[in-house]
């Protein structure tokens, strides 16, 4: 009999320790590359999670301004307008890599189809989002690197 119960209980092992051991970089706001740190948190953002959207910016006094900026105007937005966003999916057009540390992402989202740009940065071994990047881009010489897709000219 104990050898009958022996074979299940290792068999269930593995799936314990994967548990474990898996840590949700999500929740601790750290993402495994440039597209993901993107992604993570235009969806957090669209979810009207904000908190968890800074998580994944770059901690500086313009993205603070501008998170909360976005903050505002989402909860201004009536329910219609915040459960289009919720339950929009994310489409990214184009990625450029301008170097090892630093990715300009062109994205919309299927409820507004509106093209906006990120900047996603690597600081301190993690990938983060600049924010600045979005409002302030045409000023910058990469934009002429991008695709004229880009809504803010």
């Amino acid at each position: 009999m104990k050898r009958k119960l022996l074979i299940p209980v290792f068999l269930l092992l593995p799936c314990f320790f994967y548990a474990c051991t898996n840590d949700d970089r999500k929740e601790s706001g750290q993402s495994e590359n440039d597209i993901d740190a993107a992604r993570n948190f235009i969806r957090a953002a669209l979810d009207g999670k904000f908190d968890e959207a800074r998580s994944f910016l770059l901690q500086d006094s313009s993205n603070v301004h501008y998170i909360d900026a976005a903050e505002r105007n989402y909860q201004k937005a009536g329910i219609t307008t915040r459960d289009g966003y919720r339950a929009s999916s994310i489409n990214i057009h184009e990625i450029n890599k301008v170097n090892d540390s630093a990715t300009i992402v062109i994205y919309s989202n299927s409820f507004m189809k509106n093209h906006d740009t990120l900047r996603v940065m690597k600081a301190k071994g993690q990938w983060m989002v600049d924010l600045t990047y979005l409002y302030e881009h045409n000023a910058d010489t990469l934009y002429n690197k991008i695709n004229s897709s880009d809504t803010l000219k």
